[in-house]
C-alpha cells in the first residue's frame, strides 16, 4: 500500500511536467515559425512570443507544490490513505497536464494572431490565464484533500 501512495507522489509531478512540455512545445513551434517569417521579412524578432511559450511551465510548479505537501504526510497515515493519495496525485496531475497543454495550444494560436496582425496581446494573455486557472484550482482543491 505504501508503494501506491508513493506512486501518487511522483505521478502528480510527472504529469505536470508532461503537460508543461506539451504546452511549451506547442507554443514554441508556433513561435519558431513566426520568427522564421519575421527573419525572412527582415523584421526584428518578437520577444513577446517567449512570454507566450513560457507560460505553461507554471503547472510544473503547481504539481511540485502538491507533491511536496504529499511527501509531508506521515508514513502511517500515507499507508492508511494510499488510495486517496494515489487518486489525488493522478487527479491533480491530469488537471495540470491538460491545463498546461491547452494553455500552450492557446499560446500557439496567440503567436499566430500576433504575428499576423500584432493586436490583442492583453486578450491573449487573459485567454491563457483562464487555462492557467484550471491548474491553480486543481492544486487548491486537491491540496486541501491531502490527509494530515
Amino acid at each position: 500500500m505504501e508503494a501506491l501512495a508513493q506512486f501518487g507522489y511522483v505521478l502528480v509531478l510527472g504529469m505536470g511536467c508532461a503537460g508543461s512540455a506539451l504546452g511549451i512545445g506547442a507554443a514554441g513551434m508556433a513561435a519558431a515559425g513566426a520568427w522564421a517569417r519575421e527573419a525572412k521579412a527582415g523584421k526584428r524578432l518578437s520577444f513577446t512570443y517567449i512570454i507566450l511559450l513560457g507560460m505553461p511551465m507554471s503547472q510544473t510548479l503547481y504539481a511540485m507544490i502538491l507533491m511536496r505537501r504529499m511527501l509531508d504526510v506521515p508514513q502511517d497515515i500515507a499507508v492508511a490513505n494510499a488510495g486517496l493519495l494515489f487518486g489525488i496525485g493522478f487527479a491533480c496531475g491530469l488537471g495540470e497536464l491538460l491545463s498546461a497543454w491547452m494553455q500552450g495550444k492557446i499560446g500557439a494560436s496567440a503567436v499566430r494572431c500576433l504575428s499576423e496582425g500584432g493586436q490583442g496581446f492583453a486578450f491573449l494573455i487573459i485567454a491563457m490565464g483562464i487555462a492557467e486557472t484550471v491548474g491553480i484550482l486543481a492544486l487548491a482543491f486537491l491540496y486541501i484533500a491531502v490527509p494530515s
